[in-house]
């Protein structure tokens, strides 16, 4: 039976993973992999995690199901902190949420939540968009289409383009959009995009699909949600998807959620029972301890403070990183080449390199970053920054 499978070909980030795992180079460096990094290149656990985690360790006396939504008390937490308090709880009642393995099973389990409501629907994702849109929500046999996004030639967002193919989108279709941080481009919709966003889906009928996978890391907690409050507040429908990979530096505990906002408050429950049945069908019950760790930072002021500054310091790291890298490379003779790093945000770049030039980078000074040239920012640090800008110096 399984003789028959033939070994398919490394997906492009993990097979980079060993690529440089295998690389002997002292000085090799990785702007492939994405997750934060510290000056070490170490990606930590936050301070404000650990104090939750030593008291969850202490105080809880059960490991048993939470439950197919999974834990309550994140989801209300994390909707606080995605729609402020006011709007939460304005909106609570045509909600439905429900806690997922990661930002990757809120994909998934939208897909499948879109597959039983119009499964004709396609969902439209930004060309380019991450990696992992595709594969996530395509096997689920949603199909998938594009909107134009990034203008190359001007390392910017390409407005007009991506308007006019969102004014063509047809109703019942979805618009898949990154709530800010934009992997791999590092280019943000900014809040006159959002508005035209809304007028379009509102027009035309499409419904957007929010993924907010970096809330905190591109200006602010507030900020970047703007896009996603914008739409909650004009739409009768928005799905969403949700990870606290990165903001709360928990990767491999796999927390996340999927939310959709429906017209009515019945409506909502209709869909909450739809939420529960597909999840029931794949893993039946989420894991809890990466979420109970979300909902305690939340909800203690004192850890809240904490988070809050931690992930303050992430971001102003990045930031810092590209304006050092811009610097350096613009002192190494490249003025102005690469002066859109630094107005880009999130752990996210084009380099705006070739294929050979990346190629020529790794083979040569052993720094790996993805055949488009996204690099990861986060890779970076003022040990190894001045090594990368002198190779890129070089093969520009």
């Amino acid at each position: 039976m399984f003789e028959q499978l033939q070994q398919l070909p490394a997906d492009p980030i993990l097979g980079l993973m060993g690529l440089f795992a295998r690389d002997a180079n002292p000085h090799k460096v990785d702007l492939g992999v994405g997750v934060y990094k510290t000056e070490t290149g170490l990606t930590p656990v936050l301070d404000a995690i650990k104090r939750a985690e030593q008291a969850l360790v202490a105080e809880q006396t059960s490991k048993v199901y939470v439950g197919p939504a999974g834990n309550l008390a994140f989801l209300q937490s994390m909707m606080v902190l995605l729609l402020g308090e006011h709007q939460a709880q304005n909106l609570q009642p045509r909600l439905a949420t429900l806690q997922t393995p990661g930002g990757c099973g809120a994909l998934r389990v939208a897909a499948e939540l879109i597959k039983k409501a119009r499964p004709e629907a396609s969902i439209w994702v930004s060309d380019p968009t991450w990696g992992n849109h595709i594969p996530l929500l395509g096997n689920a046999g949603i199909r998938i289409k594009t909107y134009p996004y990034f203008d190359a030639s001007r390392n910017a967002l390409a407005v007009d383009a991506m308007m006019d193919a969102l004014s063509q989108v047809p109703a019942g279709d979805l618009v898949l959009l990154h709530g800010c941080c934009h992997n791999p481009t590092g280019v943000d919709l900014q809040p006159a995009h959002w508005q035209q966003i809304a007028d379009l889906a509102a027009q035309r009928g499409f419904v957007p699909f929010v993924d907010m996978a970096y809330q905190g890391f591109g200006e602010g907690l507030d900020e970047d949600a703007y896009g996603l409050r914008l739409l909650m507040a004009q739409l009768p429908e928005v799905l969403f998807a949700v990870s606290c990979s990165k903001n709360f530096g928990l990767y491999r505990e796999r927390v996340g959620l999927v939310g959709l906002l429906n017209h009515t408050a019945a409506g909502a429950t209709a869909v909450m029972s739809h939420l529960t049945s597909i999840v029931r069908g794949i893993y039946s019950m989420p894991p809890d301890h990466g979420a109970e760790l979300v909902a305690r930072v939340l909800q203690s002021p004192e850890l809240t403070a904490l988070w809050r500054q931690e992930l303050v310091d992430m971001r102003e790291r990045i930031q810092g990183l590209r304006m050092a890298f811009v610097a350096g490379m613009n002192s190494r003779g490249a003025a102005g080449r690469f002066d859109f790093i630094a107005q880009q945000r999130g752990m996210f770049s084009f380099l705006g390199l070739s294929e050979a030039q990346v190629a020529q980078l790794a083979k040569i000074s052993s720094i790996y970053l993805l055949g488009s040239s996204r690099a990861s920012i986060a890779g970076l640090n003022h040990a190894n920054l001045g090594y990368v800008c002198d190779a890129v110096a070089r093969i520009i």
